[in-house]
């Protein structure tokens, strides 16, 4: 992997400060440890409030934040499709600052659907992806296992996957440094002829991309994921929002569990300060705020996911991932890469909206 990669100085990340559940404060302490760790921060939203809640911060007027005033602010129990009409809606205004080059990606904590709708509306496609899938990141054996689609969509079909693992592969090559990674097609079994429709037919697709900008391996099964047997694993947007819950929920039930055996009695307790180091080490890796937020690919811009209920260390995380992204040129890497081998769909879809 080539160790060429140009740093452009001076372009911002767009930060949605009023989405999420707790609004600016988790927003704007991550913003302030990533500006100390070297990134550029737009704080998009209510200037007063923003400016206010910067001033709890010691020495943040020296920090490169600067506040963008946003009024409005799509909340979560508001339907997506509002980012039509709602234009001085936060994530409108981080979305529009990619789109003007004002700033390198847009970051939300906030209401996923209309991230994914005002990224899709403002930044377009890019050409040959019919729809973008949201990437993310699982703890696995050796590191971490790339799984996408993980929400954007529910319904798919068989070339929307092979367009992921496309885009899936460009990302690890050029922002991960992983030379060849390897894709792996979530099914019920590893043989070639198990399966729904859509695996069967998506399993064909890859298999004539293998060598040709695709390394696949085959299909996998839910716990190759973990086993890290590839690097990536594509799946319907439905059943791998299932997975990530899935795997965030049982690793709170396992350190629950682990908390309470700990407790039993003294020698227990002993045992747990003894290895008090490598559970903490354990922790860190199956935390959702190590890697911040999940990109959304496929759109011609970079914008980025985050948990509604982040706090402040994924807020940083989000923002230093996505200055990684930028860094690498990872837009115009994928662009180049589907220009260069063409579109693998069976027919144009149209835009529109997540919900």
């Amino acid at each position: 992997m080539s160790a060429e990669r140009p740093k452009r100085p001076g372009l911002p990340i767009a930060l949605d400060a009023a989405g999420g559940d707790h609004g600016a404060p988790p927003n704007v302490e991550g913003a302030v440890q990533a500006a100390r760790a070297g990134v550029s921060v737009l704080l998009v939203g209510e200037r007063v409030k923003l400016h206010a809640e910067l001033g709890k911060h010691t020495g943040s007027g020296a920090l490169p934040i600067e506040v963008i005033d946003a009024p409005d602010v799509i909340g979560m129990d508001e339907h997506a499709t509002d980012v039509r009409s709602r234009a001085g809606a936060s994530i409108n205004v981080c979305t529009r600052l990619v789109k003007e080059g004002s700033a390198a990606a847009a970051v939300s904590l906030g209401h996923s659907g209309a991230t994914m709708a005002s990224a899709l509306l403002t930044l377009g496609r890019i050409k040959g992806v019919d729809r973008p899938a949201i990437l993310t990141h699982l703890p696995a054996q050796g590191g971490f296992t790339t799984l996408l689609d993980v929400g954007a969509n529910a319904d798919v079909r068989p070339q929307y996957l092979a367009q992921w693992a496309r885009l899936a592969t460009v990302y690890l090559r050029v922002v991960e440094d992983r030379d060849s990674p390897t894709v792996g097609l979530l099914s019920i079994g590893e043989e070639e002829h198990k399966g729904s429709q859509l695996v069967l037919e998506a399993h064909a697709l890859l298999k004539a991309l293998h060598g040709h900008g695709v390394n696949f391996y085959g299909n996998v099964e839910g716990r190759d994921i973990f086993a890290g047997t590839t690097d990536i694993v594509v799946t319907d947007g439905f059943t791998g929002n299932v997975v990530l819950k899935l795997a965030e929920g049982e690793a709170k039930v396992l350190f629950g569990w682990v908390r309470d055996a700990l407790g039993q009695n003294l020698k227990s307790k002993l045992g747990g300060l003894l290895a008090r180091d490598a559970l903490r080490g354990l922790a860190e890796r199956m935390d959702p705020s190590t890697y911040g937020a999940s990109l959304l690919i496929g759109v011609r811009g970079l914008a980025f996911i985050g948990h509604g209920s982040a706090d402040a260390r994924a807020v940083k995380n989000a923002l230093l991932r996505a200055e990684r992204a930028h860094e690498a040129r990872l837009i115009e890497r994928l662009e180049a890469a589907f220009a260069a081998s063409g579109p693998d769909r069976a027919e144009p879809a149209s835009p529109t909206t997540p919900g």
